[in-house]
């Protein structure tokens, strides 16, 4: 009802381009990537072949120097797919970005042309058994021996992390130091010591691996140091983690659109007494009431892709994002599959995937909680 005025005819046609992509190569077989518990590798090619990886990247390193709204589109358009299982946005979007703001020239001539193919796919290990959003409780280790360091611990919760060959690993460089001691290490999968653990049993988002990851004594170059000195890696982090709180704002909304319109579609399929369920007052005014604040969502969420386009959303604003649309997410969610009545609890049925999947949201990229406790610091 309120038109997106971020999005030209260009990008029109690229989201024409990478939504007939999905439902050809994507929706089909997603299905049996639930089984998998991961998506096939010849996707991740398919889309580096079409520049659907890595859309930001630039031309010297083998992207197509597109800006963030490229992005935009193929997050919203996996999202209102419902595909879960394509960890595009984590590659793309977050650790492409990491060794282009960071990364010394050698590395991003090696890493990013590879990353925008998909001849690499690419993880960030920041979570460990006892330590989430509290990244300052990191504790594994990355200690200096020569031209190495020797790497020990373990990660959880690793999108991306069964498929990976490139891993942002987030370390202790100074165990004595808590956030000054930190630093992000890119480590090669095939690296000697690197063991990829179980793929994780989850609630939703079954065709997603996510793992655990585990280093013992696995020998990094120094040279493989994202920065130009050990220590830099929570700010690093900090600076970076906005950009990724207005990605999980934008997925989703572009969920909770596509929840909203399935449920409308089947209302007034759907019959109960003898009539459409759309006729009855309680479905209409329940999706009037999620209309009216998915709505104020997306403008919300445009907003925030316009500061970012323009290098101005902080990270108050960029929590308050995350929190916000993804509280938002669940609730359409829920009431959705209310709306769908018994069939709404079928894995079958679209809602239901989509209703595990949201689940997670107000979990990572810092807990909603903190999301709140960060805007409160701001006040």
């Amino acid at each position: 009802m309120i038109p997106r005025t971020l999005f030209d005819a260009d990008l029109d046609g690229f989201r024409d381009s990478v939504r007939k992509f999905l439902e050809q190569e994507a929706a089909p077989y997603h299905q049996q990537w639930e089984k998998d518990g991961q998506v096939s590798r010849e996707l991740w090619e398919k889309a580096g072949e079409l520049g659907f990886l890595c859309p930001c990247t630039p031309e010297e390193f083998g992207g197509v120097g597109a800006d963030f709204r490229y992005s935009a589109v193929v997050m919203e358009e996996i999202s209102r797919a419902g595909l879960s299982g394509i960890g595009w946005t984590l590659h793309s979007d977050i650790v492409a970005p990491y060794i282009l703001n960071y990364g010394t020239q050698a590395q991003k001539e090696y890493y990013l042309p590879k990353l925008v193919s998909g001849e690499m796919i690419s993880a960030i290990a920041m979570s460990e058994p006892g330590a989430g959003s509290d990244l300052q409780g990191v504790k594994s280790t990355a200690l200096k021996d020569g031209d190495h360091y020797i790497l020990n611990g373990s990660k959880t919760f690793i999108t991306n992390g069964q498929l990976a060959d490139l891993v942002i690993v987030v370390v202790k460089t100074d165990p004595k130091e808590g956030a000054k001691g930190t630093s992000l290490l890119l480590v090669e999968t095939n690296s000697e010591g690197f063991e990829k653990g179980q793929n994780l049993n989850k609630v939703g988002m079954k065709a997603q691996d996510t793992s655990e990851l585990f280093f013992q004594d696995v020998k990094v170059p120094v040279a493989n140091l994202l920065g130009p000195k050990e220590g830099q890696g929570f700010f690093q982090l900090m600076q970076e983690l906005p950009a990724e709180r207005l990605q999980i704002g934008l997925t989703a909304v572009a969920s909770a659109e596509a929840a909203w319109q399935w449920t409308l579609d089947y209302v007034k399929e759907r019959k109960a007494f003898g009539k459409p369920v759309i006729k009855f007052q309680n479905t209409r005014f329940k999706l009037a009431e999620l209309k009216a604040e998915i709505t104020a969502a997306r403008v919300f969420t445009d907003r925030c892709l316009e500061l970012h386009l323009d290098k101005k959303l902080d990270i108050p604003t960029a929590a308050m994002l995350k929190q916000y649309t993804t509280d938002l997410q669940c609730k359409v969610m829920d009431e959705c599959v209310q709306l769908h009545g018994g069939y709404g609890y079928m894995w079958e049925y679209p809602i239901a995937r989509a209703w595990a999947d949201s689940r997670v949201q107000r979990i990572y990229g810092g807990t909603n909680e903190i999301m709140k406790e960060i805007v409160a610091r701001a006040f």
